[in-house]
């Protein structure tokens, strides 16, 4: 199903029902919307084209005979409404039960255990903001806002954070979101840590990432190194398993809404409410139309952000690393296949 199709369909289904839920009645206000400006721009028939497209708003005023500023209004409205009412469906924040979930997936899928998630961040192309100076001016070379998301077992978003400065790194943006906040206050409603079979520790619930993540009680991340142990070795392949379910997220959300494939030429408020907009509906759509494998294969119009090499971790989170890495190579925890991929 293309976006276009899918646009349609949720309108035509949207005026034939008549109890529709809160996602359903802003898209239908919105997409089918016809007394928008008098009736007289349908947003439904060009807004896809703008979203999963390389075409900007100048190329839709020249299209459709549409003013520039007209454009721009209505597609910040509308993204604005979609994330402020489908978030809520397509977006929330996990209960414990939701956690425990997502854990039993990356389980099932990943042979990874107490995995609440693959947390990792992309450099989103912007145009240089006026009187920005460096600020948004990448390792890379090129303007960006950055997104940080975290990706369950079924390439879904569970929690984004849109905006923070190109220049900035994986870590830093990690422990200025409100994922970290929350994190360190206890809030999340994760399940409190317990064992797993083979292992005689508790072992708590974390997000896994990359190498520019810090080591915490509840986020892990690879073994630093090139000449590792086997054992360390096999742990890294472990956990890259898991994480690279965030990284086919980000590419399934990128070749499906192709406005990431060139730098979004709006204000940078405009550009993180386009993001928001495409992380929600990339959710709505994976629910209702799944994805192309094709699509998880490359990530297209998105960088990886830069590593922070200043991270240390005590020795009371290294043992929880450490337990799960004896774990991976023992009876209880190996699959049969891991010794010939490290």
């Amino acid at each position: 199903m293309s976006i276009d199709e899918l646009f349609v369909l949720i309108v035509r289904e949207s005026k034939k029902a008549p109890n529709l839920s809160s996602s359903q009645c802003v898209v239908f206000l919105f997409f089918a919307g016809v007394d928008l400006w008098h009736g007289l721009i349908d947003v439904s028939f060009w807004f896809p084209s703008y979203l999963g497209s390389t075409n900007n708003l100048h190329d839709l005023h020249y299209a459709y005979r549409i003013g520039r500023s007209t454009l721009s209004n209505i597609v910040r409205i509308v993204c604005q409404q979609i994330w402020d009412v489908m978030s809520s469906e397509c977006m929330p924040t996990p209960n414990e039960g939701d956690w425990k979930k997502i854990a039993e997936g990356f389980q099932h899928r990943a042979n990874f255990p107490h995995c609440l998630g693959a947390v990792d961040g992309k450099h989103i192309r912007i145009t240089k903001p006026p009187g920005s100076a460096s600020l948004y001016f990448n390792y890379k070379h090129f303007y960006s806002i950055v997104l940080l998301a975290v990706a369950d077992s079924n390439y879904r978003f569970t929690y984004i954070h849109v905006g923070s400065f190109g220049k900035d790194s994986d870590s830093s943006i990690f422990k200025n979101s409100s994922l970290w906040d929350k994190l360190q206050n206890n809030s999340l409603n994760i399940p409190s840590p317990n064992f797993i079979p083979g292992i005689n520790i508790l072992i708590p619930y974390a997000f896994v990432g990359d190498e520019a993540f810090g080591l915490s009680t509840n986020v892990l991340r690879p073994y630093a190194g090139k000449y590792l142990q086997d054992i360390k070795r096999t742990f890294n392949y472990r956990l890259s398993r898991a994480r690279r379910y965030v990284e086919c997220s980000f590419g399934i959300l990128s070749n499906k809404w192709r406005i990431f494939h060139r730098p979004i030429d709006v204000n940078v408020e405009f550009a993180i409410d386009i993001v928001k907009c495409c992380c929600v509906l990339h959710n709505f759509v994976r629910d209702r139309d799944g994805f192309k494998f094709d699509d998880t294969l490359t990530i297209t119009g998105m960088e990886d952000l830069d590593y922070d090499n200043n991270l240390y971790a005590n020795r009371s989170v290294n043992r929880y690393r450490d337990a799960l890495a004896n774990y991976f190579v023992s009876e209880d925890g190996q699959i049969s296949w891991q010794n010939e991929k490290i």
